[in-house]
């Protein structure tokens, strides 16, 4: 399996960062995939890399809840590192809108989305999207890119029916990141994913965020993937080993990923 989406390099593993690759790999994880958050997490996430035992892929990008009065100069920074290190990563990511928290920041918000959807369409990279309560914005945001090259996934997607629907219909070269979420039974996302092609499909944990059932409450991590595959094999009434078969491979196609790679 792949972890499409973890923060290893959140100061929540400093203590037993060894320990957590190491339960990772027993538990069927393969390769992490890291996204940036902000200017300050771009070293940490390099230096997570180099200490691990598993493969970690990165992405580079600006976090919508972290778009301030500076972030301009924060997305010059990172756009010196994306010209630095570019054949290096997997994806921008991760960006995109959030409403949850501030809705005043919108505008700023779309603007500093709109320049990484720019670098990744002129860089030939993926795009790891964050969106909370705001579809409606990121959709039209997304419109203007409509009939390019631009792919990526709805990182932690928490959608309804009718997302699904768009998402299928607008923008083919999407996929889905499914996520803890789907243990949670309030949530209702063990019977959306019944309307996402298998072939659209990728396990992520967000760790340390969004911990899976039966682990609510505690800090997440990588090896916690199994719940996640195993409820979606559950609600689409399929075989485990075909879940993780299939968002493996789409896993490799979005992001470039050689299969052979230890």
């Amino acid at each position: 399996m792949i972890d499409t989406h973890c923060h290893l390099y959140d100061t929540l593993f400093a203590e037993d960062f060894n320990e957590v690759i190491s339960r990772a790999r027993n538990n069927g994880v393969e390769k992490i995939l890291l996204p940036n958050i902000d200017r300050a997490s771009w070293l940490p996430l390099k230096e997570s890399m180099k200490r691990s035992a598993l493969p970690c892929y990165p992405m580079l990008g600006l976090h919508p809840c972290y778009v301030n009065d500076f972030f301009q100069q924060d997305l010059g920074y990172l756009r010196k590192e994306l010209e630095a290190c570019h054949k290096e990563l997997v994806a921008i990511g991760e960006i995109g809108l959030d409403l949850y928290w501030d809705k005043s920041r919108l505008n700023d918000q779309i603007k500093a989305l709109r320049q990484q959807l720019d670098w990744a369409m002129e860089f030939h990279l993926p795009v790891a999207l964050h969106v909370r309560d705001a579809f409606d914005p990121l959709f039209e945001v997304l419109s203007d890119y409509k009939n390019t090259e631009l792919s990526g996934v709805f990182h932690c997607f928490t959608g309804e029916v009718h997302h699904v629907n768009h998402i299928l219909q607008h923008h083919p070269s999407f996929y889905f990141g499914i996520g803890g979420v789907i243990t949670y039974k309030k949530s209702g996302l063990a019977e959306v994913v019944k309307q996402i092609p298998l072939n659209r499909m990728l396990l992520e944990t967000d760790a340390p965020y969004l911990p899976p059932t039966p682990h609510r409450g505690k800090r997440n991590e990588p090896s916690f993937l199994m719940h996640v595959a195993d409820t979606i094999s559950a609600s689409l009434e399929i075989p485990l080993e075909q879940v993780k078969e299939f968002t493996t491979e789409n896993a490799q196609r979005l992001f470039h990923l050689n299969p052979s790679t230890p």
